[in-house]
């Protein structure tokens, strides 16, 4: 038992430390633009990743595919289920709705399933972070913003990393050298500015209401359990896929959403911030349970 924690403290520590550094810069006040950085990843940081990662990992393409099916449904159900359980509760879904469908998989996620799955659990992790991030520019702006603009879609680098890996993984053809390093390079950027990013905005949030906070963090963590089982079971996954379904499916709120929550419907941002704290500080538990029991 305590060989099987330290595994999983070795982990789960080098996020939290990465993300405490961030931490600490806001708690210095150092110069941290979040659009900027978050540009970079977005523009170049993900689609390299992506690229340099999938057409070097050799993983089954329809097992890729069903993992990005399944990222999808996952979204479905938080929707659908924290739609139910807002109106229960008696909160607008334009304000809370959008956290509690999203997970922050890129933040935490990739490096969580780097270190606990190697490679091959990245790489399917990807597939739940494109469709993520797809979701969170497209439909979680438009939640609290009340539009949707296809333009977004369209227009993100993400969607055009994929169909250039996917046809990479298809058809066994390799970047040239030059290009490969290079996107190998320009990938290792995302994960240590993703980790910088949330310390740096965690400290920067703050909480109107901790027992709400609290609540909607146990409603996610319920819903995700479920989810995550209902998934496994339909597609079948074992191994990394496996892994990379749950761990994703657990993931706290994405920071991300918090943006777009400030901006529409700022009287409820306070709400939200204390949710995505408290979601991102269960973690801590969560992920060491989940690694030494359920994975």
């Amino acid at each position: 038992m305590e060989h099987l924690f330290l595994n999983v403290l070795n982990v789960v520590l080098p996020v939290l430390i990465c993300a405490g550094i961030g931490y600490s810069l806001a708690l210095i006040k150092a110069p941290f633009d979040n659009k900027v950085i978050g540009g970079i990843v977005s523009r170049v940081g993900y689609p390299t990743l992506i690229i340099s990662h999938l057409s070097t990992t050799k993983i089954a393409v329809g097992t890729f595919l069903d993992v990005m099916a399944a990222a999808a449904l996952a979204i479905a159900g938080f929707g659908a289920f924290g739609f139910v359980a807002l109106k229960a509760m008696r909160l607008p879904a334009r304000a809370f709705l959008t956290p509690l469908m999203h997970g922050n998989v890129g933040n935490i996620g990739l490096p969580i399933t780097l270190l606990a799955l190697g490679d091959t659990g990245m790489a399917y992790t990807m597939g739940f972070v494109v469709v993520v991030l797809i979701s969170i520019f497209t439909v979680g702006m438009w939640i609290p913003a009340g539009e949707f603009s296809l333009k977004k879609l369209v227009t993100s680098p993400i969607i055009y990393a994929v169909i250039i890996s996917l046809t990479l993984m298809a058809t066994g053809f390799e970047l040239p050298q030059p290009v490969a390093k290079s996107f190998d390079i320009l990938g290792g950027l995302s994960i240590p500015l993703m980790l910088l990013t949330l310390g740096y905005t965690l400290e920067t949030l703050q909480i109107k209401s901790l027992s709400r906070a609290v609540v909607l963090t146990a409603l996610h963590l319920v819903m995700a359990v479920v989810i995550a089982s209902g998934l496994v079971w339909a597609f079948g996954f074992t191994g990394a896929e496996r892994g990379a379904v749950i761990l994703c499916c657990l993931m706290p709120s994405s920071v991300a959403t918090y943006l777009f929550i400030d901006q529409h419907v700022p009287e409820f941002g306070p709400d939200v911030a204390g949710f995505i704290l408290v979601s991102t500080l269960s973690t801590i538990i969560v992920l060491p349970i989940a690694l030494s029991y359920w994975i």
